[in-house]
Order: structure tokens, then C-alpha cells, then sequence
């Protein structure tokens, strides 16, 4: 069944509205908090810790670098700048992928063809994306589906609330002094967000 093709706009409003329902809320609600820990006898290892072992565990896990697609490469810069309906023979038999590894996708396509902030396109004549271009072309390539894609926005908005940006993410990409190094900065936290969260 033939699916339309969506802008960047239109991801950014559909995760903007995934992110505020009650499902999605109670999907992420308490997923990083940990049962109480029983006090560990005095001859117990864990008494030496000076922070509680769930803590040194999340704090190494969000300090690795995102696991990089083992897949197939992007096709080279001709592929960045052809228009992504050309690249759907990529998509047949394709299974669907995590929101998190969906991510890794779009981060490799950012830093293989560039990130690009004005004006707010797919791409730019160069080829290189915003964040939102970036993963509707992970998605044409064959990298997760409509659905996940949704999902890694969601994640996304996520991460912005936490860091106390209220808007989407076109104008976040947007923003004025924005860089490359934000982005990709800002995709490697979502990514550890949705992976502690096991997505």
C-alpha cells in the first residue's frame, strides 16, 4: 500500500501530538526510575560505593557513544542530493527497527551529508538535511516505519522538554547560533533516552 510522503513539518506536528497523549505519557512515565534498593549487609561490596550501583550503571550507559548501523552505506553524495523516492527499492523486506536505532540512522546521515538549519527543507541543493530531513530519510531508506519514525519525534520532543526547549523541533533547528554539534548532540541524547527506555 503506497504511503504518502511526509514534510518535516508534518513529522514535527505528528510527534509534537504523539508526545502529548496520555498513551505516550504513560509509556514513558517511570521508565528511569529504579525500585528502592534493600540495604546491602555490612560485608557487602556495595556498601564501599559512594553512589548506588543503578546510579554508576545509568551514568556509563548514558556516557557510550550510539552503536553505529551495521547496514548497508548511504549511497555516496549523488544519493544525498537525488530526491528520496528514488531510493525506495531500499525499503522492500526491510523489517522494522527500534526508534533508537531509527536515530542512529538519521545521526549517520548528518554527519555523511551534512546538517543544515535555513531554510527548513528535506535537504538543501548540497544534500545536506535538518534534524527532521534527516530522519524521514533514514525512514526512505529503509530504516524503520512511518510509525517509528513518529516514535523516535516523540522520544525527540522528549529530550527537548528536558533540556526546557517548549517548541518543536523545526524551530529548535532553526533556532539562530544553532550547529552541527548541536544536532548531533541533541540525536545522541534522545538516542541514550530511548534506549534506557528500551525503544
Amino acid at each position: 500500500m503506497p504511503t504518502t510522503a511526509l514534510t518535516p513539518d508534518e513529522l514535527d506536528a505528528q510527534a509534537a501530538r504523539l508526545h502529548d497523549t496520555d498513551a505516550w505519557r504513560q509509556i514513558v512515565t517511570g521508565w528511569d526510575l529504579t525500585a528502592p534498593a534493600t540495604p546491602a549487609p555490612a560485608a557487602d561490596w556495595r556498601a564501599l560505593l559512594s553512589v548506588p550501583v543503578d546510579r554508576l550503571i545509568a551514568d556509563t550507559v548514558r556516557t557510550l557513544p550510539p552503536t553505529a548501523p551495521q547496514e548497508r552505506p548511504l549511497p555516496g553524495r549523488i544519493g544525498a542530493i537525488l530526491p528520496d523516492r528514488l531510493h525506495a527499492w531500499r525499503r522492500v523486506g526491510r523489517p522494522d527497527v527500534r526508534p533508537s536505532v531509527h536515530l542512529a540512522h538519521a545521526r549517520l546521515i548528518l554527519t555523511e551529508w551534512g546538517w543544515q538549519n535555513t531554510p527548513y527543507r528535506l535537504r538543501n541543493i548540497r544534500g545536506a538535511r535538518c534534524v527532521c530531513g534527516a530522519m524521514l530519510t533514514a525512514h526512505r531508506l529503509g530504516h524503520g516505519s512511518a510509525e517509528t519514525v513518529d516514535r523516535a519525534g516523540a522520544w525527540m520532543i522528549a529530550e527537548l522538554r528536558s533540556q526546557g526547549w517548549t517548541g518543536l523541533i523545526g524551530p529548535w533547528n532553526r533556532y539562530p547560533g544553532r550547529t552541527a554539534e548541536d544536532a548531533l548532540a541533541l540525536i545522541d541524547a534522545t538516542i541514550s533516552r530511548a534506549a534506557r527506555a528500551g525503544q
